[in-house]
């Protein structure tokens, strides 16, 4: 055998051998991952390379994201995300709206029904029950829930009148839930107002929160999403977190809306960061049709979002979300201790403060952030708070 042949398999075969998977009864989520672990094969080897990444997030004490796309709330993937927020494994939240307001079916009390995807839709529709996949949704779900939220903007106190970010309106919502709804233990949003977790959506026209937002304009209704505070929000957390991680369940709009907060900062604000150390994405996507909402982790690093250094600390789950996020978030409460919460929400006012004053250091005499006004008059960014003047 040549030499070069040599360096070549110690190379490529200094990796552990494949093992075969041993099951035996009783076995614990951490002997299940294990087991994946040892055989290192495909997917179930990219899940035990999940759990592992998950837990090195946690334990470098990383500010971590979680996206949400797909229906994850009517499949009752709500109550896995409480169980991180309420162990310190998630302190900020990207989510589509859709999944907020399913999430709110459940405090209400309202019918989310295990149903099946061979039906007949015409006689759903007939019924007035509406279908996710295999799960079903009565019509006056929708419309109690739309209610609930249209009396909380009429009933929004005078900082909520103006132009407001997505996580005000998100946890104003999770107040009312643990104050006002029947089942407040059952709403992840309840449990992040709870924790002060904030909750951005990235697309906030999209979903039956956003239209009743805009609804309640024909009623002289005063609150207004700004997503341009929704982008200075987030890219402010990015900045003040010492290391930076996310858990990417599915993709979509929410994924890029976190991983673009590094482009904003080198690209935009003139603030390099040298993009996020760690990424998990659990998807089904395939790169090559242009699917994972627009890169796979590596590719991100060619647009600044990743660092390229820690390439360990990037995996992609190909799977089905209900069954692998489940298994990451159950190892990761089985061998990790809780962490202390950051409530972020508290300190969105002071951290956006910081991001305006760095740009403003690098551009003196600018624009750079200035203070957003409307009518003339400051609005606020932040729970009691008024935006900072220049």
């Amino acid at each position: 055998m040549a030499k070069n042949s040599k360096v070549l398999r110690k190379k490529y075969l200094s990796r552990p051998p494949v093992e075969p998977m041993r099951l035996r009864p009783g076995m614990s989520v951490e002997d299940l991952v294990d087991v994946y672990r040892r055989a290192g094969a495909f997917n179930g080897g990219r899940l035990a390379e999940g759990c592992d990444l998950f837990g090195r997030m946690i334990d470098s004490d990383a500010t971590i994201a979680l996206t949400v796309t797909g229906a994850m709330a009517p499949a009752g993937m709500g109550g896995a995300i409480q169980a991180m927020i309420e162990a310190g494994f998630v302190d900020l939240v990207i989510a589509t709206g859709a999944n907020l307001y399913h999430d709110l079916h459940f405090a209400l009390k309202l019918p989310v029904v295990q149903g099946h995807f061979h039906v007949d839709d015409k006689e759903l529709y007939q019924a007035g029950i509406e279908r996710i996949y295999d799960v079903f949704i009565t019509e006056d779900s929708l419309l109690d829930t739309d209610a609930f939220v249209r009396e909380a903007l009429e009933k929004a106190p005078k900082h909520l009148r103006g132009r407001i970010s997505t996580p005000q309106l998100h946890h104003y919502l999770g107040q009312l839930v643990n104050q006002q709804a029947p089942l407040p233990e059952k709403s992840w949003v309840a449990t992040a107002a709870k924790y002060d977790v904030p909750i951005f959506t990235s697309s906030p026209g999209d979903s039956s929160i956003g239209m009743n937002v805009a609804a309640m304009k024909l009623r002289g209704g005063e609150t207004t999403v700004d997503p341009d505070l929704d982008v200075l929000q987030s890219t402010a957390i990015v900045y003040d977190a010492k290391v930076n991680g996310v858990v990417i369940l599915g993709g979509g709009s929410p994924k890029n809306f976190y991983l673009q907060t590094q482009p904003t900062l080198w690209q935009i604000l003139d603030l390099n960061r040298g993009g996020h150390e760690y990424v998990l994405q659990i998807s089904t996507d395939s790169p090559q049709w242009g699917g994972l909402s627009g890169a796979t982790p590596s590719e991100a690093i060619s647009w600044g979002k990743v660092q390229a250094n820690m390439m360990k600390n990037h995996v992609v789950v190909y799977s089905d979300t209900t069954i692998a996020a489940p298994v990451v978030f159950s190892y990761a409460l089985a061998t990790r201790k809780k962490r202390k919460p950051k409530r972020l929400y508290k300190r969105l006012p002071d951290m956006y403060e910081t991001l305006r004053r760095a740009h403003e250091k690098k551009h003196p005499g600018s624009d750079a952030l200035p203070e957003m006004r409307d009518s003339g008059k400051a609005k606020t960014m932040g729970p009691g708070r008024a935006l900072p003047r220049r």
